[in-house]
C-alpha cells in the first residue's frame, strides 16, 4: 500500500503475519509430460481433479523432501490450520510387496492387469480338459470343470457383483451363484468372493469356475482333403462348429484337430456354419493368413456350394439379388428386407427326384446364412433347414419375403418351435440364455430355486429326471486351476445339467443338406466328393 508522494511501501505485518516455510518442487513419475506437487517442509498441497495436469495419476507417489522430511512419515499442519487430506504413498511391506498408505480404511485393492499374449491359441494344457466318447453315433464330451475369467467391463464399475450376475449371466439363478460362492468357486482377484455385493472396480479380474456339459455332435470323422507347409484343408462334418463357441469348446474343429490329429495354432481361412459341412481351409501361419484374407477382400476366391432343396427348381440359372437383413445376431437369424446388406448368389439345379432338387450354389458375397436366406425367398428353402424352413415363418413360410409378423414376434416363434421339440441346440441357444420375455411360465426344463430344493418321490423303475440338491461341494482352495482340485466326475451337486435327463438327438437329426464342394483361388483349388444325400439314387426318408 502506498501512502502519499513519497513512494514508501508500508506492509501490513500488524495484520497479517505469513509463515515462511522452505518449499521444493518434486517431479512425480507416471506422466509423459510430468506433473509438479506444491511440497511444503510439513505438508503437501495436491491438486484438485479438475486442476490436475491432464497427465498426473490419480494418486501422485511422494518423493523425498528437502531439509530432512522423510517419505511417508506422519506430517502434522501448524496449529490453527486445517489438515491436508492424507497422500497415498507406496510403501514396501516386510514381504517385499508394495502396499498403499493414506487411502481409506478398508478400500479393496486393485492389482494391476496382467499382460496377455495377443491372439487366441490352444495348448496341450486346453486339450487335456476332458475326454471323448462315442454313443449311438454321436461324439460325445465327459462333462468338466471350466474357468470362465474376464476383467471387469466398463459399464460394471460401481456396481455390485450380484447386480452383474443377475443382469449379465442369466445362464444361472441368484441362488446358484449365492451357492457358488459358499462353496468357493467364485473368484475376485484370485480371492474367494463370500459377500455377492462387493463393489467392481476398474481392473478387477473375475473368475467363475462351473461344470460344463457339451451338446453332442456327429460322430463322423473330420477327413483331411490336403496338407502343405501353408495350409490345412479338411472336409468338415456337420453339426460340429469351426472354432469354440457358446456351449461347443472341445466338440469343434479346431479342438478335434489339435486333439487327434495334432495340428495347432491353424488360421481359420473362411468361416462354415456349424450345420454346414465340406470344404474347410487353415492356414499354418499368420503370414499365409493375411495373404488368402487379402485375395478374399478382392473377390478372388471362387465359392461352391451344393444343397437339397423343396420342389421342383427351375432347370434355367438363378441369380437372386436380395439385401439380407440381421434380424438377431444371438441366434443367427436373418430375412429379405430393403435395409439390408447387399448380396448376391447363383444357382444352377443339378438334379429333380419328383419331390426334392439337388442345386449348385454360388456365392458371390459372403452374408451370414446367404445361401440359405435367398432359397427361401426363392420358395425352395432347404428341405431339413431348422431355421428357414419352419412354420414359425407363416404359411408361405417366408417365399418372396412374405413374413404376416414382426421381427420380435418372429423369433419369439422359432425359439417356441424349437423349444417344444427340446432342441434348442440347433439354434446354439441355452434356455438360461433366452430374456425373460422368450421364458414361458411353466417349462418341465427349467430350473429349481438351489435355495429351496424339493424332495422327489418316484418309482425306482421310472427314470431319474430331477435330483434334489446336495449343497456339500469341495471348496476350491487358491492357485487351483479348473477342475485341478475338484474331482474329475461327472456328477456336480451345483451343476443344474446333472439334474436334467435329455433325450439325444438322432444323427440325421444334426444333419443340413449344405455342403462347400470347392474353393478355388489363385494357384489352388480343394474339392470334396458329394454327399449321400446329393447323390442322384438317393431316397428321402
Amino acid at each position: 500500500m502506498w501512502l502519499g508522494s513519497s513512494g514508501v511501501s508500508l506492509s501490513l505485518l500488524s495484520v497479517a503475519r505469513p509463515v515462511f516455510r522452505r518449499l521444493t518442487f518434486a517431479w512425480l513419475p507416471g506422466s509423459r509430460r510430468g506433473c509438479r506437487s506444491m511440497m511444503a517442509s510439513d505438508e503437501c498441497e495436491v491438486p484438485t481433479r479438475d486442476a490436475r495436469d491432464p497427465g498426473c495419476p490419480e494418486e501422485p507417489q511422494v518423493q523425498p523432501l528437502q531439509g530432512g522430511v522423510e517419505a511417508g512419515r506422519e506430517q502434522r499442519p501448524p496449529a490453527g490450520e486445517k489438515e491436508q487430506a492424507p497422500v497415498p504413498v507406496l510403501a514396501r511391506s516386510s514381504g517385499g510387496r508394495k502396499k498403499r498408505r493414506g487411502q481409506v480404511s478398508g478400500e479393496r485393492f486393485v492389482p494391476p492387469p496382467k499382460k496377455r499374449r495377443a491372439g487366441v491359441s490352444f495348448s496341450d494344457h486346453h486339450f487335456a480338459e476332458t475326454s471323448y466318447y462315442f454313443e449311438g453315433g454321436l461324439r460325445k464330451v465327459r462333462p468338466y470343470y471350466f474357468d470362465f475369467e474376464t476383467y471387469c467391463k466398463g459399464r460394471w464399475v460401481g456396481r455390485s457383483l450380484l447386480h452383474v450376475y443377475s443382469t449379465e449371466f442369466r445362464a444361472h439363478s441368484l441362488a446358484y451363484y449365492e451357492a457358488a460362492a459358499q462353496a468357493g468357486r467364485l473368484r475376485l482377484n484370485e480371492q474367494p468372493v463370500r459377500d455377492l455385493g462387493v463393489i467392481l472396480k476398474d481392473n478387477d479380474f473375475l473368475r467363475n469356475t462351473v461344470h460344463r456339459h457339451e451338446p453332442p455332435v456327429t460322430a463322423e470323422p473330420i477327413r483331411l482333403l490336403a496338407e502343405n507347409d501353408d495350409v490345412v484343408v479338411i472336409d468338415k462334418p456337420s453339426s460340429m462348429p469351426v472354432h469354440p463357441c457358446g456351449r461347443f469348446r472341445h466338440n469343434t474343429v479346431i479342438f478335434v484337430l489339435g486333439k487327434e490329429h495334432q495340428l495347432k495354432e491353424l488360421h481359420p481361412l473362411h468361416r462354415l456354419d456349424r450345420l454346414t459341412s465340406g470344404v474347410l481351409m487353415f492356414a499354418k501361419t499368420a503370414a499365409v493368413s493375411e495373404r488368402i484374407h487379402e485375395q478374399v477382400r478382392d473377390r478372388q476366391l471362387e465359392k461352391e456350394y451344393v444343397c437339397r432343396v423343396e420342389g421342383e427348381f427351375p432347370s434355367e440359372e438363378v441369380t437372386c439379388k436380395e439385401p439380407i437383413l440381421v434380424v438377431s445376431y444371438k441366434v443367427g437369424l436373418c430375412r429379405v428386407d430393403p435395409r439390408g446388406k447387399s448380396c448376391e448368389t447363383v444357382f444352377q439345379r443339378l438334379s429333380y427326384n419328383g419331390h426334392s432338387s439337388v442345386v449348385r450354389c454360388r456365392p458371390l458375397t459372403g452374408r451370414t446364412h446367404q445361401i440359405r436366406v435367398h432359397l427361401q425367398f426363392l420358395g425352395h428353402p432347404i428341405i431339413n433347414d431348422p431355421i428357414y424352413n419352419t412354420a414359425a415363418w407363416g404359411p408361405a413360410r417366408g417365399r418372396g419375403g412374405h413374413i404376416p409378423k414382426t421381427d420380435d414376434e418372429l423369433l419369439r416363434d422359432l425359439v417356441e418351435e424349437h423349444r417344444a421339440k427340446q432342441s434348442l441346440d440347433i439354434l446354439d441357444l441355452f434356455e438360461g440364455d433366452l430374456p425373460p420375455d422368450l421364458k414361458p411360465p411353466s417349462d418341465p426344463l427349467l430350473k429349481q430355486d438351489l435355495k429351496e430344493p424339493k424332495a422327489t418321490t418316484r418309482d425306482p423303475e421310472e427314470p431319474n429326471q430331477t435330483a434334489p440338491l446336495d449343497l456339500n461341494t469341495k471348496e476350491v482352495t487358491p492357485g487351483e486351476a479348473a477342475g485341478s482340485g475338484l474331482k474329475e466326475r461327472e456328477i456336480d451337486p451345483l451343476c443344474d445339467e446333472c439334474r436334467l435327463v435329455r433325450q439325444d438327438p438322432l444323427p440325421q437329426e444334426l444333419v443340413m443338406y449344405l455342403h462347400a464342394l470347392r474353393y478355388k483361388g489363385p494357384g489352388f483349388e480343394y474339392s470334396s466328393p458329394m454327399p449321400a444325400w446329393a447323390q442322384d439314387d438317393w431316397k428321402e426318408d
